[in-house]
């Protein structure tokens, strides 16, 4: 019951990203170069490429060609490349180019014009192709081979890697195959981020499906380069805006030469072009440059503690008396699903408290029956647990007066022979005066009342116990 997805990411306070000069943002275009990588029966393919293409719905065809289709992708390297290396190179702007090493293969010149602008080209994987069906062992073979004719292509081993069309299995393959800065084959954040695979960290930095040029021939996409321009300034607004008010992000930008390097869409970049260069504190940079910042300014930290990836023996270990003396809580909480969400405080506070609540009321009365009373006869004969102790000395309910133990006494008596269960606070949110206070006040809820603030008070307990184990 282990639950791989990480739906917590950095939550309420990402990181700083401390980019460059202050910016407020990280601008960072990414040229996918696909042209002559396609799915085709030149390719030793089964099919003809449907995807991506200006024939919105086109379907493969088996055992032939689609001519319409493969000079669309045609127009991509004849015509697209060079338009949009153009832009870029005449207004001095960084690009990581996604390139499929045997699109790589088939393209001396456009190659040589990458390297030429000192453009970072990361691989976009041996083919593209598919791969949500391809066996595990297939795919391996294919990113080694990737990565050898990216080499031969290029001069130089890559450094990032995006798949795309990828499994279930691709960020850990690539992950495996190790000896790269960063992955992008995900989508799941405005920042990068450290994802452990095998005990060993592998930066990601996510990618975007909304911020790019396929929309033009997707369904509900652009109809025209304005459309794209005013996506691409929402965006930049909207990250802008946050980075001024504290919280810098990193926008990407995806583009493909046969998609916006046509002459209608490319308006449409360029013009946004134009407008990011009305802002000062904007950093445009290559992936490979946020990848370094990154693992510089914020490097892979372990967590203190990790609920979701311990065996039982160390769970039960370090959670089991978070509730007192009821250990079944933490053994339900561990026989449960746990995830990535619940490697944090407030996470596995959340798991365990969740398993107390679906206790049944004669569960949780024996939580509550295991909580010593206040300044009671187990405290007087140091027979606390030693959170309990700690806690009830945290107040000063270790050293009552004469009058004070009394006052105490009488207290709990009543509200046991009232409830049928002791007095139970978060002593560490209180003051002997407020506990006093309490105790006088809950006296005079009704049973059900009680039980309710009692149990809620019991959560607390647990959540301040957990902050503790993180924190120590």
């Amino acid at each position: 019951m282990r639950y791989p997805r990480d739906l917590a990411g950095y939550g309420p306070n990402p990181p700083y990203a401390a980019w460059p000069d202050g910016a407020n943002i990280a601008v960072q275009f990414v040229l996918n170069y696909e042209e002559g990588g396609e799915n085709n029966i030149l390719h030793g393919d089964q099919a003809s490429e449907a995807f991506l293409a200006d024939v919105v719905g086109a379907a493969p065809w088996p055992d032939a060609r689609h001519s319409n289709i493969e000079s669309m992708y045609e127009y991509g390297a004849r015509a697209g490349f060079w338009r949009l290396h153009q832009m870029f190179t005449q207004n001095q702007l960084p690009v990581t180019v996604y390139g499929v090493a045997t699109a790589l293969m088939r393209a001396p010149h456009q190659v040589q014009a990458m390297l030429d602008a000192d453009w970072e080209i990361a691989s976009h994987g041996l083919k593209w192709i598919e791969h949500k069906d391809m066996q595990r062992e297939e795919e391996a073979a294919q990113i080694t081979e990737a990565v050898r004719l990216h080499t031969v292509a290029t001069g130089s081993r890559p450094r990032g890697w995006y798949t795309g069309r990828c499994s279930i299995n691709t960020v850990d393959l690539v992950s495996e195959q190790g000896g790269f800065a960063y992955i992008s084959d995900t989508y799941d954040d405005d920042l990068p981020y450290w994802r452990v695979h095998n005990a060993k960290p592998q930066l990601i930095i996510p990618y975007t499906l909304a911020n790019n040029d396929m929309r033009f021939v997707t369904a509900s996409g652009f109809a025209n380069g304005e459309e794209f321009f005013q996506a691409l300034k929402d965006s930049f607004d909207c990250l802008y805006r946050e980075g001024e008010e504290g919280s810098p992000k990193m926008m990407s930008i995806g583009l493909h030469c046969r998609l916006v390097g046509q002459p209608g869409r490319f308006e449409g970049l360029k013009r946004f072009v134009d407008y990011i260069r009305g802002f000062d504190k904007v950093w445009v940079a290559k992936r490979i440059d946020i990848a370094r910042h990154w693992a510089d300014h914020h490097p892979y930290q372990p967590p203190k503690l990790a609920p979701s990836q311990m065996d039982a023996e160390s769970f039960m270990a370090t959670f089991g008396g978070v509730f007192e003396h009821s250990p079944f809580i933490a053994q339900r909480a561990w026989e449960a699903e746990l995830g990535p969400v619940n490697d944090s405080p407030l996470g596995i506070h959340f798991a365990l408290r969740n398993q107390f609540r679906m206790a049944s009321d004669d569960e949780r009365l024996g939580v509550l029956n295991a909580h010593p009373g206040l300044a009671g006869k187990l405290a007087a004969a140091k027979r606390l647990t030693a959170d309990s102790t700690s806690e009830q000395a945290s107040v000063g309910l270790d050293a009552l007066t004469d009058d004070e133990r009394e006052r105490f006494t009488d207290l709990n008596t009543r509200y046991v022979e009232k409830f049928g269960f002791p007095f139970i606070i978060a002593v560490r949110d209180n003051t002997k005066a407020s506990i006093l206070e309490a105790f006088k006040a809950r006296l005079e809820n009704d049973r059900d009342a009680e039980f309710a603030t009692a149990c809620a008070q019991v959560e607390r307990i647990a959540q301040l116990r957990i902050e503790a184990l993180f924190a120590g």
